[in-house]
């Protein structure tokens, strides 16, 4: 899937992923190839995704994310980049 992490600063991330951990209002979802359509708040909390088997994390403070077409956009308030 294509995925994309932006914040008001700058683009986090920009490319393909395996998949993608973030913090919803009701806890932790997963985030697979070909998920289906949805959009989601984001809670403060930390996301993950993983390319080519390495995870990297992000401490947010809230967003939103829109997956559709196999393509992820996430917008988020970051605490550090």
């Amino acid at each position: 899937m294509q995925l994309e992490i932006l914040s008001p600063q700058k683009t986090i991330y920009a490319g393909s992923a395996e998949s993608v951990i973030l913090p919803g209002s009701d806890g932790l979802f997963t985030i697979l190839d070909r998920h289906a359509p949805m959009i989601s708040a984001l809670e403060k909390g930390t996301l993950r995704y993983c390319v080519q088997g390495k995870e990297t994390e992000i401490s947010i403070n809230g967003g939103v994310v829109e997956t559709k077409h196999n393509q992820v956009s996430v917008c988020v308030e970051t605490e550090t980049i």
